[in-house]
Formats: structure tokens, sequence, C-alpha cells
């Protein structure tokens, strides 16, 4: 009974190995300088370049090719709000630590200010 155990024990360690390669992006995979910049914008990658062929078959039909990262990109260009911060990004400005600390305090020595009741933050 233990010879059989250990040999399934195996038979699920080498068959949880195997199937956790099948589904590893590609190596050459590109990374976000495939997103484009017209002057105005961003622009999409081509996602037709992105194009892997699936190397799984489903009852000896080969799967639908992989297009890895189209979407991911794609949707990154589109919500940058303004591209030229990846062309010539601004500078961060100092950090204002006096009013990060009196924050800080206010909530340590319980001195929190009250939200105005003016508004309907409150309301259910």
């Amino acid at each position: 009974m233990k010879h059989a155990s250990a040999y399934t024990c195996a038979l699920l360690c080498v068959t949880a190995f195997a199937v956790s390669g099948c589904f590893k992006p590609p190596v050459s995979m590109p990374d976000e300088r495939i997103i484009g910049y017209d002057g105005k914008r961003l622009t999409p990658p081509d996602c037709n370049r992105l194009e892997q062929p699936s190397l799984l078959t489903d009852a000896g039909i080969p799967r639908p090719s992989m297009a890895w990262g189209c979407a991911t990109y794609s949707n990154l260009a589109a919500q940058i709000a303004n591209p030229q911060d990846f062309v010539a990004p601004q500078p961060l400005g100092p950090a204002d630590a006096a009013v990060a600390a009196s924050g800080v305090r206010r909530y340590e020595t319980e001195h929190v200010y009250p939200l105005p009741t003016d508004t309907t933050r409150d309301q259910k």
C-alpha cells in the first residue's frame, strides 16, 4: 500500500509540474515600450505582432493563438491621461512633512476634526 501512495504522489507531482509550464508567457514578450506615441496620445500595440501560436491542442484541434500582453498594453495606453508624463515627466515636488505630521499627531491625540455636516457624506 505504501508503494501505491508513493507512486500516486509522484504521479501527481510530475503532472502538476508538467501542467504548470503550459501557460507561461513567452520569454520574448515585449515590455511597455511597445506602446506607441504619436505626439498627442499613446497608441496601443499592433496585436497581430504579439500573437503566439498555441502549443496546446483540444482533441487534436489546435487551440487559438494568444496575443500575450495585448489587452494589458492596450488598456494602459487608453488609461494614460497625459502622455507627456511618459515622454518628459515632471519632477516631484517636496513633501510637506509638517502638514502630514500634524494630521498624524491629531489622530494620535484624538483631536481629529469632525466631518462637515452640511454634506451628504454621512447620509445613508
